[in-house]
């Protein structure tokens, strides 16, 4: 089916553009609207053959293929809301068993069943986890937490000690009462084990006890799976290898909160679930996450050519666009295709929330340089609409404010898109998520790139490993008390890393008072460094 070209001032054009192109799902309330995307019907369908591959190869994954040959490992987060999808019935009864624990833990614990070693209700959840592992959660109860509903959610999310001290301390005696929740899939990650190790020291000193208040989501006899069994902690889930980090929000990590929050993990896979069948239409105009991804990759020529914007008009979603930006850039950012070519592929993300960005950079979007396409994203009811006002109510304004901005951007021949939802709560998240993670997944087959591995991030994990084993190596060299320049310090240690060997000192000089410097900070290359033991 044809539709007409695009035009940025004709407003038929633009309606029948919105009714041959709207996409809808009547059970889940959910239409995608790509007609203001700058492409043509002509060029929509000359993507219908790499659509069609893409959709064999998604097919191929749920069915149990290896995505990650370098890894022998299987990619299987769609099995996390259809269990009966999983390849294999122990799979498929772990995942069934694992829900039920979840949903159980989640409600002994609000129902005070489940009490802190003191016999007291928990009033709080620490929740340390890196990437996915923390933004997943951040968003679970960033969207759907009803005020007094449910725990009080704490992040630590980074290792700077700075920030891990201010949590903390803002939790403060509390900790008594706070569930720790510990996520690491392999149970060796630095930062949530360095997080954790912070964490248990503080909550110790106010009186806490850790193996009682503690949980951790991790692989089955990981090393921090041992740790927990050893040490009787008060809970374990399973994260399956075969669930990557940025995928993981329908595992456990994303469920626990959820059911700690006192929501249903059932609505919420139930929503995802349902938008993983509408994705498995093997049709590009009757399929959502392929509309996505086609539009996607018509407006980037194929190679990434305009960032993607995520416009969400609700305060819920203000964390969204960070959850895309690991989701999206982590799988598609690739140096080399499947084939090994260098074709240094990806898709920058970027955003926060309407109408906010009305009054930041929407400016530059609407007049400046056109290296972008919007995704707006839409909420239909306004839950609590703010009956003070007898005139004006809030919720009209906002749509207002959305549907100006996206006329504005319209007018000045700016690509954009609109996902629109009834409301925002579990089964709706969960149908968002899995629009966009499936949306991932068909982009990056047609463009030829793995989206489940991430060689750039393991890059910089072994630099900072060497880094770290470079500052040992530097301390050990000078326990002898005898100044030294970089240079010298290069020379003795037989690298050839004088920068890197810098920064290190520079670093504790300013952190531990064994370590001076003698000389001018301006000129790198005279400085002296030594130790005092």
């Amino acid at each position: 089916m044809s539709f007409p070209d695009f035009s940025p001032t004709n407003p038929n054009v633009q309606w029948q553009r919105f009714c041959d192109l709207n996409w809808f799902h009547g059970g889940l309330g959910i239409w995608l609207d790509i007609s203001r995307m700058q492409f043509n019907s002509t060029e929509l369908e000359e993507l219908t053959p790499s659509v069609v591959k893409a959709f064999q190869a998604i097919s191929e994954l749920e069915g149990g293929a290896i995505a990650n040959k370098d890894e022998n490992r299987q990619v299987g987060h769609y099995w996390l809301r259809s269990p009966d999808l999983a390849p294999d019935i122990e799979s498929r009864e772990n995942l069934v068993r694992q829900i039920e624990d979840i949903e159980t833990f989640g409600s002994d614990v609000l129902t005070g069943v489940i009490k802190t070693p003191n016999g007291e209700k928990f009033t709080d959840v620490l929740w340390i986890g890196i990437g996915g592992s923390g933004l997943g959660p951040l968003l679970m109860v960033k969207a759907l937490q009803e005020f007094g509903s449910g725990l009080s959610f704490h992040f630590l999310d980074n290792v700077d000690p700075l920030g891990i001290n201010k949590t903390l301390q803002s939790i403060g005696d509390k900790l008594k009462t706070t569930l720790v929740v510990t996520v690491s899939k392999s149970g060796g990650t630095p930062e949530p084990k360095l997080a954790m190790e912070k964490s248990r020291s503080y909550l110790e000193k106010v009186g806490g006890q850790w193996p009682g208040q503690s949980v951790a989501i991790t692989m089955i006899n990981s090393k921090l799976d041992n740790l927990a069994k050893s040490e009787n902690w008060l809970k374990r889930f399973d994260l399956p290898d075969w669930v990557g980090g940025r995928t993981s929000i329908t595992s456990a990590v994303g469920l626990l909160p959820g059911a700690l929050i006192g929501i249903n993990i059932r609505q919420f896979l139930s929503g995802a679930a349902q938008m993983d069948e509408a994705s498995r239409v093997p049709s590009l105009r009757n399929n959502p996450s392929a509309l996505l991804a086609a539009s996607w990759f018509l407006a980037g020529n194929g190679v990434g050519k305009r960032d993607m914007v995520v416009l969400p008009y609700r305060d819920q979603l203000e964390v969204f666009s960070r959850y895309l930006q690991q989701l999206v850039m982590e799988s598609l950012g690739k140096r080399n295709n499947r084939d090994g070519e260098i074709v240094s592929q990806g898709i920058s993300v970027y955003g926060n929330k309407g109408s906010t960005d009305q009054h930041a950079y929407v400016q530059q979007l609407r007049d400046g340089l056109d290296n972008f396409f919007v995704n707006f994203v839409e909420i239909l009811e306004d839950s609590n609409r703010d009956n003070s006002l007898p005139k004006d109510k809030l919720g009209d304004y906002l749509s207002g404010f959305l549907q100006g901005t996206r006329s504005a951007l319209t007018q000045g021949s700016r690509n954009n898109l609109t996902i629109t939802m009834v409301r925002l709560d579990p089964p709706r998240l969960g149908a968002l998520i899995a629009l966009f993670e499936r949306a991932v997944g068909l982009y990056a087959e047609m463009i030829n790139v793995n989206a489940y591995d991430q060689p750039g991030v393991e890059a910089g994990k072994l630099a900072a490993a060497e880094i770290l084993d470079l500052q040992e190596q530097i301390k050990e060299l000078l326990k002898d008390g005898v100044p030294r320049t970089v240079d010298q310090i290069s020379k003795a240690l037989g690298k050839d890393s004088n920068e890197s060997i810098f920064l290190i000192l520079r670093h504790l000089c300013f952190n531990d008072k064994s370590f001076s410097s003698e000389g001018d900070w301006q000129f790198p290359a005279t400085l002296r460094f030594s130790k005092q033991n």
